[in-house]
């Protein structure tokens, strides 16, 4: 492609520092570029990307008003403001490994490491340029989803042999995946690997081989991928898709947190996270996450107002869950930080009732029970369908905490019928997490910390069988609580010795497993160690 048809390209430059943008502009004006807009924000950009079609767009990663660069190339991929023929270059002077993992996951066309020089720009801009026009009918087939189309045409250049093979394979290999052919791909990314070891096809294959329930295969390359920086990232994102897939909810916990903490700002990842933890009943870990989700979402495309109300319910969840008593005042606090971050940013969202819902369940928090019944007396189960899965589901739980069973097992099934009824407004994982939580309250009259006081009362009686019966079910909906774990094992013990009950070493080795791992006080630790003294020394069957 000739010199001319680089140099009349329609750039846009998206920089807020004065002095880079001038050093940008002189760079690419000395370089024969003439067709140049820029854009100080993202809001400018944005404006600029819908009047116009630029053949490429150079943006600063750092932004600092309203979205940032990693959140505005987001928005105009999700709302198709560039097309696939559009070549986009990050450029930052950060380059801290949570920064890079998480562009690289967005898949720009480059990304530029500040400082660089004029020939290193020119170099980059040049490749980028003449693959995006030669191929540019390619890529419009594939934005059209004109996939039938697009192959022919793919097939056609690679048969004529005129460059880019391995851009054309992997794109073939892209739309293949698009079209979920899975037994295809599968043999087309097998071909292209005994040919050369692409790391795109490795990733290719396993995308296939998971589509295609090939899992024990897909796990055992997935675990080879992990060993290498460059595939470590999407190794552990697709290990925990697979262990989603596989109803493994633990490792699939495992495996995100992973990859969460390498990239954190995947908004879809950090949802998936959310959902699994609550399924293993991780309360901290869904806290963290909710936490996390409304920390990168403002400004992004996945602002909306459920994001801050799902965080100020995950830390309603977490406090009635922990042992740490001083969680309760700091609850409060940031629910209400939420609340006020929800008005600022949506100051016309209608979410009275949610904001009830949540009301309520503080109240019960703070043992206020008759306000927080109050509260909820006010609400009703009508025929509406549901607009929030999360918001019913928080309900729900609040019928439930203050004894209005009825209700909540009511409210339940309307939402269970709800994602039945209409499944693409659901996840799979929401789905599994609303039965769990229906059939583990339709087992216990109380709630969890009802129930461990309950048993702590039978157990002081004497009365072993019940009071094991509470903690039980209290430590299986709350697996990660110091306390209940150490007066359940405490039960296990003293009831067998006392009582000749029988010993479930399996419980047992739960309960010794968190307390060896946990962070105890001064108090949890003198009692666990006279246990340990007094009967898993002597019982090493339970440790």
């Amino acid at each position: 492609m000739s010199q001319q048809v680089t140099s009349s390209a329609h750039i846009l430059i998206v920089e807020e520092q004065p002095l880079a943008l001038s050093y940008m502009k002189q760079s690419l004006e000395r370089l024969g570029y003439r067709s140049l807009r820029f854009a100080e924000n993202a809001i400018s950009a944005k404006e600029l990307c819908t009047e116009n079609s630029f053949d490429l767009i150079i943006c600063a990663f750092n932004l600092s008003k309203h979205q940032d660069g990693y959140q505005l190339y987001e928005e105009l991929k999700v709302k198709k403001l560039i097309r696939g023929a559009t070549g986009f270059i990050f450029i930052s002077a950060e380059t801290s490994g949570a920064l890079v993992h998480s562009v690289l996951e967005l898949h720009p066309d480059d990304f530029l490491v500040k400082p660089f020089n004029t020939l290193e720009l020119k170099s980059r801009i040049e490749r980028i340029v003449k693959r995006k026009q030669a191929l540019k009918a390619i890529y419009q087939l594939i934005d059209d989803e004109n996939y039938s189309k697009a192959l022919k045409a793919i097939d056609t250049k690679l048969v004529a042999n005129q460059g880019y093979a391995a851009v054309l394979l992997r794109l073939k290999g892209e739309v293949l995946l698009l079209q979920n052919q899975w037994e295809q791909s599968k043999e087309f990314f097998k071909s292209v690997l005994d040919i050369q070891k692409f790391t795109w096809a490795r990733i290719g294959m396993v995308q296939a081989l998971i589509g295609n329930n090939e899992h024990n295969l897909a796990h055992r390359m997935l675990k080879t991928m992990l060993e290498r920086p460059e595939t470590r990232l999407v190794a552990y994102d697709l290990l925990g898709q697979l262990e989603i897939k596989l109803n493994q909810y633990e490792k699939a916990q495992e495996y995100l947190e992973a990859a969460t903490s390498m990239a954190p700002r995947n908004i879809e990842r950090q949802e998936n996270l959310s959902q699994v933890a609550q399924i293993n009943h991780d309360y901290e870990q869904n806290y963290q996450t909710c936490r996390d989700i409304a920390k990168f979402a403002q400004h992004s495309i996945h602002d909306c107002p459920e994001i801050y109300l799902n965080a100020a319910r995950a830390s309603i969840d977490y406090a009635l869950t922990t042992d740490q008593s001083d969680h309760v005042s700091r609850v409060a606090r940031q629910t209400l930080q939420y609340l006020n971050d929800l008005k600022q940013q949506f100051p016309d969202a209608q979410q009275q009732a949610q904001v009830d819902v949540l009301n309520a369940r503080l109240y019960y928090l703070k043992d206020e029970h008759q306000k927080a019944k109050m509260l909820l007396e006010q609400l009703t189960i009508d025929d509406a369908p549901i607009r929030s899965i999360d918001a019913a589901l928080d309900q729900a739980k609040a019928y439930h905490e203050v004894g209005f069973h009825s209700q909540a097992q009511a409210l339940y099934n309307k939402i269970i019928e709800h994602c039945e009824r209409y499944p693409e407004r659901s996840s799979e994982l929401q789905l599994k997490t609303v039965i769990q939580q229906q059939t583990e309250r339709k087992e216990l009259r109380m709630g969890p910390r009802e129930l461990n006081n309950h048993a702590v009362e039978k157990f002081k009686q004497g009365n072993y069988l019940l009071a094991l019966e509470a903690f039980t079910q209290a430590f299986r909906v709350m697996p990660k609580n110091r306390s209940i774990a150490l007066n359940l094992l405490q039960c296990l013990y003293e009831g067998s010795v006392r009582q000749g009950m029988t010993f479930n070493q399996q419980l047992a080795k739960k309960c010794t497993e968190l307390l060896d791992h946990a962070s105890l006080g001064d108090e949890m630790t003198s009692r666990y160690n006279k246990i340990k003294d007094k009967y898993i020394n002597k019982h090493p069957q339970a440790s």
